[in-house]
């Protein structure tokens, strides 16, 4: 059966149901993901939360989806949008196809639409509120949801503790990933996962000897209320923040944060590390940058920059053992050649009284 995609440009997209039909309008800011594989990530990554995703890769679903790379218990995007759907899974591991999975959670998936049309008004015009229908004719689209703060509904309500390590890491869950959790794992730490709003005096009860401060969906300046307990904790705990943890440790420290025109979703984003004097390609997911004049006196400096568009993709601070990162290290889906910031964390926990000098 037919379905339609709606931008809020007013133009319509018609394509065919892989999915079961809606019984209702399915709305979410649409975004594009450039990446060949890793749509089982994706689909998985809290940040994605009521997005509708169009891959940009022409045939996705082809390995089928497995047991081992989700990213949460359930998928959070709104929708999905592709060229072709592949329901025949070919991969050893595949547990289910792509149309099954997403079946499962109730999650429609459009298909035969024209991506690369899509993609090109996405670049032009931005990311923006989207339906995908049944109904040929636009109606006007309910967008307050998009407004929402997004991380109560992906953060974990309770504190939970893993592994058993002699470094003991609290990670802040703002819509962490579980391979976030898996890479601190492998380093031998024992890894605390907390609540997104959890106090200070809280943490402090803890003991912990470092703070991973997660991804997680959404505009930054919607978690404004919990930035003094930010800044108290980047001021006693060598601290590292990823994606929009990064975005929060520059909001804390007195930064501001700005949107881009479509953002970064793929594997393939060129980072260059100026401390280090190296390019690597970079895993991510995000519509919000740190706005380099804003971090002016705060004590931060940039030091990772993304080679298109020169936008800041990792901070460290003149005084205070902190190290964010806009991208993923911890590579799922993507490449792994940024994995050694979380050595570079553990050096930090491990000398914090030099990781000023270290990381300046």
């Amino acid at each position: 059966m037919k379905g339609y995609l709606h931008l809020q440009s007013g133009d319509v997209y018609e394509g065919d149901w892989a999915t079961s039909n809606p019984t209702q309008n399915i709305d979410g800011e649409i975004v594009f993901y450039t990446g060949m594989t890793g749509y089982q990530e994706v689909l998985t990554d809290p940040s994605y939360k009521d997005q509708i995703i169009v891959f940009t890769y022409p045939l996705i679903g082809n390995y089928g989806i497995n047991e081992d790379d989700f990213e949460s218990k359930q998928p959070h995007v709104a929708g999905v949008v592709v060229y072709e759907a592949n329901n025949e899974s070919s991969h050893y591991q595949a547990t289910y196809s792509l149309q099954q999975y997403l079946e499962k959670w109730n999650i429609p998936l459009l298909s035969h639409i024209d991506t690369r049309a899509v993609v090109k008004k996405i670049r032009h015009q931005g990311s923006m509120p989207a339906r995908m229908t049944l109904d040929k004719e636009a109606h006007e689209m309910n967008n307050d949801h998009l407004l929402d703060d997004k991380v109560p509904n992906v953060s974990d309500k309770m504190i939970k503790t893993y592994g058993s390590g002699k470094k003991h890491v609290v990670l802040m869950d703002f819509g962490t990933k579980k391979s976030i959790l898996s890479s601190l794992l492998e380093k031998g730490c024992k890894v605390t996962v907390v609540p997104y709003n959890t106090s200070f005096q809280t943490i402090e009860g803890l003991n912990p000897d470092g703070i991973l401060l997660s991804n997680g969906p959404g505009d930054p300046k919607q978690l404004s209320n919990i930035l003094p307990n930010i800044k108290k904790l980047l001021e006693n705990y060598p601290t590292l923040g990823i994606c929009l943890g990064h975005q929060l440790v520059a909001l804390a420290m007195g930064g501001d944060t700005k949107k881009l025109l479509f953002g970064h979703r793929g594997a393939n984003q060129p980072v260059k590390d100026e401390k280090n004097n190296v390019v690597f390609m970079t895993s991510q997911n995000h519509s919000y940058v740190v706005d380099e004049e804003s971090i002016k006196g705060t004590g931060l400096m940039g030091r990772f920059f993304n080679l298109h568009d020169k936008s800041v993709e990792g901070l460290s601070h003149k005084h205070l053992p902190i190290q964010t990162v806009q991208f993923h290290p911890e590579a799922n889906p993507g490449p792994c050649e940024g994995a050694y910031i979380f050595d570079e964390f553990l050096q930090m926990i491990n000398e914090p009284k030099r990781s000023a000098a270290l990381y300046a």
